[in-house]
């Protein structure tokens, strides 16, 4: 049996402040229990009268549907070893009328499985977030709306905080650390379903000789199960694989960087690292490895540590103003000055 992420009660976390201290700093998920059992949209008990309560807010905007087969069983993914397709089709069409095709066709048999997901509030239902209140959320942070049949999302990773809510359905988040990347096949990265490179290995059956690394990872991953209105923190880079197991499920998340210093973000700067870095010799690899450890990871502590602080120049902390020049320097050098 796997291990469960830990839990926090909700009823402690009364503002933004209080979540990145109590949750967040520690970059771990955590299950927050009955966090949105209070939203409307939970408490009717109902999913059709949770979609009727969005539709008054409908903006009249086109929404993408996913269209699966019925014999993936709502299991999205690659359709092909060559990873050159998927396995399911798009479709366009008003986010009402997919909406009230997922509701009228949930439960046929032999009939499609569709699916809609990050439908942004400010796009798709401006105003709607007076449903979905959460005190820790940070007030300009608005949610994203996920509807569809049963579904089994690939494992994958975001590069933001995310705090998601069971509103209809049931939920099973399957959850691997940062440092398992390399156990799990990520496939590529510029070809994908949604955005995110996904794990190739995560879904595969035990023992699986494509996959022998993922052995390792398989049984450390930690499992939630959801219930309607309860919340699960999920760190940035967590990788995570979400099954829904409803016959229409319902979900509600927001993405925001709690740790942000400015608008530049850590995945800009590792795709840069990769052309100026990845293919080097092994040994000067390893040079600048010291070098990101020394001045970024900081594992022995500030490298500046030695000297007065009034000393620490453009290494000085970054809300003092440094956060500017050192953007300034780096764009600098982008232009060959």
């Amino acid at each position: 049996m796997n291990p469960v992420p830990s839990q926090v009660d909700a009823s402690a976390l009364l503002d933004p402040a209080a979540f990145q201290a109590a949750v967040m700093e520690r970059c771990e998920p955590v299950v927050v229990r009955g966090a949105a059992r209070h939203w409307p949209i939970v408490s009717c008990g109902d999913v059709g009268s949770a979609a009727e309560q969005l539709l008054a807010f409908d903006a009249g905007k086109d929404a993408d549907l996913f269209v699966g087969k019925a014999e993936i069983k709502g299991s999205y993914g690659h359709a092909d070893a060559e990873l050159r397709r998927f396995n399911f089709d798009h479709q366009t069409l008003p986010f009402r009328d997919a909406l009230r095709r997922i509701l009228e066709t949930a439960d046929t048999p032999g009939h499609d499985t569709l699916y809609m997901g990050s439908l942004t509030s400010e796009t798709y239902l401006p105003g709607v977030e007076c449903l979905t209140p959460l005190p820790f959320i940070p007030p300009p942070v608005r949610p994203r709306f996920w509807i569809g049949h049963v579904s089994s999302i690939p494992c994958h990773y975001d590069t933001m905080d995310n705090v998601a809510c069971v509103v209809a359905g049931k939920r099973r988040f399957t959850l691997f650390p940062p440092g398992a990347i390399s156990d799990l096949y990520v496939g590529p990265i510029d070809h994908t379903m949604a955005g995110q490179p996904i794990s190739l290995a995560a879904a595969s059956s035990a023992r699986d000789e494509r996959y022998p690394r993922f052995e390792q990872a398989r049984y450390r991953a930690l499992v939630a199960e959801l219930e309607p209105g309860d919340a699960i923190y999920i760190p940035k880079l967590w990788w995570h694989q979400v099954d829904a197991a409803g016959s229409v499920n319902m979900l509600v998340n927001f993405w925001w960087d709690g740790f942000a210093a400015g608008p530049d973000q850590p995945y800009t700067t590792m795709l840069l690292a990769m052309i100026a870095i990845a293919e080097r010799p092994a040994a000067e690899r390893a040079a600048w490895s010291a070098w990101f450890d020394h001045y970024v990871f900081r594992p022995k502590g500030h490298p500046l540590a030695f000297l007065d602080a009034n000393q620490h120049g453009v290494l000085g902390p970054l809300r003092e103003g440094n956060y500017g020049r050192i953007r300034a320097m780096v764009m600098r050098l982008l232009r060959g000055g």
